[in-house]
């Protein structure tokens, strides 16, 4: 008898998941696995916690649906807590798995974390398989290898749309064969170290996790309103649910992939239209890829204040002071304020503001930018370690920018984004 493991973690979702085809086509029977790591939940050298109450509740909803979609095929989620390199060896001595199936890490401690669980494996016999489950362009089929990505987004995508296929998505499988998984044991957020914050009702979006979810957000903002067809018009806007498509918390934790996604606009362009809009969504997934291929590329050097640029930037010595009043959104610059109240109180902002609040921080405060990259890791429900870094440290004039310095004129920006002062009113009169 075949056994395997199949480690879940930020691939949350049954359509177009090659770890789990390919763990069903090579064994008799899988035990679907989530580690809850410990080490996502410690506070991190800047202050923050490295998952903030927003993104554990969304974790936890996304884990119930998997678990009962799982269910609904034959089979479950199996829950551990701890560090992966300890709890999932354990798990293969326990159903004596001969192969751990697991999607591949990009970024630093991800990384290291990959490997410290292959060496315990090892030790077991037991091989740990990874699979490239997050980007619309598989890693394989670009037009140029890691190393040789183009520093610069605008090289990169033109060759890339030029030279390179998107691969089709995977089917979700018909049945999966596991012995019986016990219920659902889910940690609380009381015994992850957090507390339950509700969504402020003001949101743009009642975020709710999960696979189900995705697909359903999907089809309201693709089929059912047809918004799509008007998104490079309106995704600058600030508020309600459909200037932009929101998909962003649900690819976060891989709740859907970037191809089901790329498939589905496809089938809409097909019956409806193809234009300016549709193509900009495809644009904006790209750049998701394009941070994840420079993670791979450059490493640590994300987190390190000087940036891939290994460059010096000017920063005052940290004011904790100024730092607070920029998250608690009382700078005095209305825009700014008004863009982290909404941060603060549902875990998520618009693309425009963090644009203008990450330049704020970095331009006008000059503190370090890695506090303001710390902070959205904390608050962000929508948090992708690729993005996250990789924008902050474009914003900040040490990463992908080929202008270096990026500085947003603020009250620019709230007059030409926010002339009525819809927004800020929403955000200020509380």
């Amino acid at each position: 008898m075949k056994t395997s493991i199949v480690w879940f973690k930020t691939d949350l979702r049954l359509h177009d998941n090659e770890t789990l085809i390919k763990a069903i086509s090579q064994s008799d029977e899988i035990i679907p696995v989530y580690c809850f790591d410990e080490s996502n939940f410690v506070t991190t050298e800047f202050g923050f916690k490295k998952t903030g109450s927003f993104r554990a509740q969304f974790l936890l909803e996304s884990l119930i649906d998997l678990d009962r979609n799982l269910r609904a095929k034959g089979s479950g989620l199996l829950i551990i807590k701890g560090r992966p390199e300890v709890e999932i060896p354990k798990i293969v001595q326990q159903y004596k798995a001969t192969k751990v199936f697991a999607k591949k890490e990009v970024s630093y401690e991800e990384k290291q974390t990959e490997a410290k669980v292959q060496e315990e494996l090892f030790k077991l016999k037991c091989e740990l398989k990874i699979f490239s489950t997050s980007t619309l362009y598989h890693a394989e089929d670009l037009p140029f290898s890691i190393k040789d990505i183009p520093d610069v987004f605008t090289n990169f995508r033109k060759k890339t749309e030029k030279d390179a296929i998107i691969r089709a998505a995977f089917d979700a499988p018909k049945e999966i064969k596991s012995p019986e998984i016990e219920p659902l044991q889910l940690p609380t957020l009381k015994e992850l170290g957090l507390n339950f914050e509700p969504i402020d009702s003001r949101a743009v979006l009642q975020f709710k996790g999960g696979e189900t979810k995705a697909i359903a957000r999907l089809n309201h903002y693709f089929f059912e309103t047809k918004c799509i067809s008007e998104y490079k018009e309106t995704r600058n806007g600030l508020v309600g649910a459909n200037y932009s498509s929101k998909f962003s918390a649900w690819l976060a934790l891989g709740c859907i992939s970037p191809r089901f996604i790329y498939d589905e606009l496809k089938k809409y362009e097909t019956q409806f239209e193809a234009n300016e809009s549709t193509y900009w969504l495809v644009f904006e997934l790209l750049w998701r890829d394009y941070f994840r291929f420079m993670m791979k590329k450059y490493n640590s050097k994300f987190f390190q204040q000087s940036g891939i640029q290994d460059k010096g930037i000017i920063v005052n010595k940290h004011n904790t002071h100024q730092l607070q009043e920029w998250i608690d959104g009382k700078t005095g610059v209305d825009f700014v304020d008004a863009n982290m109240k909404e941060l603060k109180l549902t875990g998520f902002m618009s693309n425009r503001g963090r644009q203008n609040v990450a330049s704020y921080l970095c331009n006008d405060l000059k503190l370090d930018w890695r506090f303001g990259a710390a902070h959205f890791e904390q608050q962000l429900i929508d948090y992708d370690v690729c993005s996250n870094w990789g924008n902050w440290a474009y914003l900040a004039g040490v990463g992908n920018d080929p202008r270096g310095n990026r500085y947003f004129n603020i009250n620019k920006q709230s007059t030409d984004y926010d002339k009525n002062k819809k927004y800020r009113d929403l955000w200020l009169k509380s």
